[in-house]
């Protein structure tokens, strides 16, 4: 029986190969799961985010308004979600996306004493919100990858 060997260049090769295929569909997933799973425990009054929200709606438009903005997020989170499934939808979500991270990102400079304990020291919350970045940077990553518009001519 004859051995095989791999180079080590070929084996690179198809580990990347493998890694462009399957870091779309695996990015889409993954930016459903979070927002889908994390709308639907804020829908269901289960968020541990419930307090810092709280403070940011206190501290801007009114307490009055915190369950209709606090449950009008969560839906606009699990919408953000199911969005990311479908590819063909991407314009569409990735603005949904980058306002909703504004958003959710605001409490850094909206009720810092909430997001910080010290200077360059995050709380839990903070931690939260900072990995965003994560976030934005993966949903940058699928736009990059959308299939660029048909050119028409206008009549």
């Amino acid at each position: 029986m004859k051995k095989q060997t791999i180079k080590v260049t070929e084996l690179d090769l198809r580990i990347i190969a493998f890694f462009k295929r399957t870091f779309i569909p695996i990015a889409r997933f993954s930016i459903f799961l979070i927002f889908f799973w994390f709308g639907l425990i804020k829908v269901i009054g289960l968020s541990p985010a419930s307090p810092l929200a709280e403070a940011l709606t206190a501290r801007t438009v009114g307490i009055q308004y915190f369950d209709l903005l606090f449950y009008g997020l969560a839906l606009i989170e699990c919408v953000i979600g199911i969005l990311f499934l479908f590819p063909k939808l991407t314009r569409i979500v990735i603005p949904l996306l980058l306002f909703h991270m504004a958003l959710v990102c605001s409490p850094i400079l909206l009720v810092p004493d909430m997001v910080w304990q010290q200077f360059a020291v995050p709380t839990l919350e903070g931690q939260y919100i900072i990995k965003n970045a994560v976030v934005i940077a993966v949903a940058i990553g699928i736009a990059a990858s959308a299939e660029p518009l048909k050119h028409t001519r206008a009549s």
